[in-house]
């Protein structure tokens, strides 16, 4: 059996493959890279959910695979929940590599909340993670990780905001800076899919 990741993001993939080994032994997991290429949609929804199933729904209909798909993002209080679904493209549409794309993204966040006091500079990470399979049942399950934004980027693991964002329940390191397994415990797409993975292993069964 094979599940569908519909995502390029080769550390966000290395994530949700680790992470769904846990309860998916059996089943092999590839990522858009493994299938026929096919037309993605544009992520125009206004919420993670929205935009997960249609990532999801998508990649069903293109290779007739269940798939799995997650949106995530940074959502910062002070800036009124923003970047939010956003956060891919906080700085605008997608310049060169990835990492770079990144670095950009994190140097316009920091400007942004330049201004604004430590007690202030609260956010959390939310994710949404559909499963959509070939008969049309869906199943949506949503992962939160809260924190703050700090003022210098630290850390060269993760990706993203990670460099940038310490856990509440990991304080004096930023999510870039934990172990993977330190990170898959406590953040939002480790705790989505770790809740999602035994019911995909009970409907593939």
């Amino acid at each position: 059996m094979k599940v569908l990741v519909a995502s390029r993001n080769a550390k966000k993939l290395e994530e949700m493959r680790r992470i769904l080994a846990e309860h998916m032994t059996t089943v092999e997991v590839v990522g858009l890279d493994d299938v026929t290429p096919f037309d993605e949609p544009v992520e125009d929804q206004p919420t993670f959910e929205g935009n997960a199933l249609l990532k999801a729904r998508a990649g069903v209909v293109a290779t007739g695979l269940p798939t799995l798909a997650d949106d995530s993002g940074l959502c910062v209080d002070a800036l009124n929940g923003m970047p939010g679904v956003l956060s891919a493209r906080w700085s605008g549409p997608a310049l060169g590599s990835k990492d770079g794309q990144d670095d950009r993204n994190n140097e316009l966040l920091l400007a942004q909340l330049n201004d604004v006091p430590d007690e202030r500079r609260t956010a959390h990470f939310a994710c949404a993670v559909a499963l959509v399979l070939p008969d049309g049942r869906e199943l949506v399950v949503e992962g939160r990780m809260d924190g703050r934004v700090i003022r210098e980027v630290r850390g060269s693991g993760g990706f993203g905001y990670d460099v940038l964002f310490v856990a509440d329940d990991r304080p004096g390191l930023t999510t870039a800076e934990l172990s993977r397994e330190d990170k898959d415990a406590i953040s939002h797409r480790g705790r989505a899919l770790r809740e999602i993975a035994p019911l995909v292993a009970d409907l593939l069964a």
